[in-house]
């Protein structure tokens, strides 16, 4: 693997989303507290009713970013370029369906919105705004992945980093001077606009001679994507469904205000599993090139150190997640905007369940393997679907958001933690997955369990820095005891968690040497 490229990648990622996070819950808290907590649930409505119709997507990006990743080992240009106009053509050709199928979506936003009176917002002429913001993402999609199918993420890290900050700077002003929802939506597209222009002068730059070569694609190629586009659309349905149905259900049934104390609550988790995430999204295309080469065992090596450190940081920072967030929740967006204990607990265990399945996911699609769990995004969309709606109607009033989140864990453990590790180890490691379930399953256990000891353990409820740091060291050490009672009993995580130390230990060395050989 190149470590260099993927160590500068993910620094860059880590380094800009603790920027980029800081501006968001700033952003956040004047927008609650200058235009209300009911636009904030429409902000996170929007975002999912879009979310849905980006189905028109079809896959098309995963699978062709996936279909370059050979002709780049290779040193084909010509195929990359063909690849890559092909992109451009599809994703110009999907905003524009997007863009209509929002269209007509608009006029029954109503109907997803069951405490519509309280929203004194034009609902119509914002989701327009945002719709526009999200279309012209489309016109640079294939340049964006281009960049980062030779490895450089770094540069579209840097160019979304800088493009954010200026989104945000305009935002607090059109809070503060305006106080009104659609400049805040406005800032958006003009966001959307420099990172376009500042990512074709990129591309230009660096790729020049391959956005302007005509080249076209082989008949094998094209039997390729096509093949791989139809399972990665199976796959973009259910992933859709999962991720945005909740926010739909809990608007259309509870209503837009709770939506908007939900979604600070998934804000703060979604920040904490992109930055976790950041340590294997940007190796997506470093593992796509290891796969390429074709050592099943080497590759089998890496994941197995991947799922271990996925474990040991998803374990630490989603309970630690779980001890400070009703606290940290008060102290950013207010304490009126704290939503019940049984609702923490589930939104936890939805997040640290879905982070879990990181490293499996991050190989299966490098590797090409979606093709072969096409079906399982549907099964795994229409069982969601179907137990949200169920759990919506017959939980208590005070649990029924609750109940929304856990058919998404439901789904979760019963259907992907199942077929997603049974399609990499048969297609891409050729072995059998029985002693993985069995160590994934437990490790779920242990956490669930932890989560458990939490509720129970007695902590202060008042709100403060000195409470939040208190449950976070609380959470720290019951972290700590429930990974050493797993180092005890695992021989692959004790393997993988020494590995982690030698690493570590060696890059202190390293960095020290440098620093005292420099003083």
């Amino acid at each position: 693997m190149d470590k260099k490229r993927s160590i500068l990648n993910v620094s860059v990622s880590i380094f800009s989303s603790v920027i980029l996070y800081a501006a968001a819950f700033f952003v956040r808290r004047l927008l609650i507290r200058y235009i209300g907590n009911e636009v904030n649930g429409l902000n996170s409505l929007y975002t999912s009713i879009i979310g849905l119709l980006s189905v028109a997507e079809l896959g098309v990006g995963s699978a062709i970013a996936f279909s370059m990743y050979k002709p780049i080992v290779q040193g084909k240009k010509s195929s990359v370029a063909a690849l890559y106009s092909l992109f451009r053509k599809l994703y110009r050709i999907i905003g524009a369906v997007i863009f209509f199928a929002g269209l007509a979506v608009m006029p029954f936003l109503p109907r997803f919105i069951s405490d519509y009176e309280a929203v004194n917002v034009n609902v119509y002429a914002t989701f327009f705004l945002m719709l526009i913001s999200i279309v012209l993402s489309y016109f640079y999609g294939a340049k964006t992945s281009l960049i980062e199918a030779y490895k450089e993420n770094y540069i579209t890290t840097s160019i979304l980093t800088v493009s954010k900050l200026v989104r945000y700077g305009l935002q607090i002003a059109a809070i503060l001077i305006w106080k009104s929802f659609s400049v805040f939506l406005f800032c958006q597209i003009l966001e959307t606009l420099l990172i376009w222009g500042m990512t074709e002068k990129a591309v230009r730059r660096k790729y020049g001679d391959i956005i302007a070569t005509q080249a076209k694609l082989d008949n094998e190629t094209k039997r390729e994507i096509v093949r791989n586009v139809k399972a990665m659309f199976m796959h973009k349905v259910g992933t859709i469904v999962v991720n945005s149905i909740d926010s739909v259900i809990i608007s259309s049934f509870i209503g837009v205000v709770l939506l908007g104390k939900y979604s600070n609550y998934a804000m703060i988790a979604g920040m904490m599993m992109n930055i976790l995430a950041l340590f294997f999204s940007p190796l997506t295309s470093v593992v796509g090139h290891l796969c390429a080469e074709g050592d099943r065992d080497r590759t089998k090596g890496y994941y197995d150190f991947f799922h271990s450190l996925n474990y040991v940081l998803g374990f630490v920072f989603f309970l630690g997640y779980y001890a400070v967030i009703d606290h940290a929740v008060s102290l950013l967006f207010g304490p009126d905007l704290r939503l019940s204990r049984a609702i923490s607990f589930i939104i936890t265990l939805n997040q640290f369940t879905q982070y879990m399945r990181k490293a499996t996911l991050l190989f299966r699609d490098a590797s090409g393997a979606f093709y072969y769990d096409r079906w399982k995004p549907i099964a795994e969309g229409a069982c969601n679907l179907a137990l949200s709606l169920i759990f919506v109607r017959v939980f208590p009033e005070d649990f029924k958001a609750a109940g929304v989140i856990a058919a998404t864990v439901l789904t979760t453990l019963l259907i992907c933690d199942i077929v997603d590790p049974y399609v990499l180890f048969t297609h891409v490691f050729n072995k059998k997955p029985w002693k993985f379930y069995i160590r994934n399953y437990a490790y779920i256990a242990v956490f669930t369990v932890s989560l458990l000891l939490m509720t129970w353990l007695p902590q202060t409820r008042d709100d403060g820095l000195s409470v939040l740091l208190t449950n976070c060291l609380l959470s720290f050490g019951v972290s700590l005891a429930a990974l050493c009672l797993v180092f005890m009993f695992d021989g692959t995580f004790r393997k993988n968690v020494r590995i982690m130390g030698y690493n570590l230990m060696a890059w202190t060395r390293k960095h020290i040497t440098q620093f005292t050989g420099r003083t």
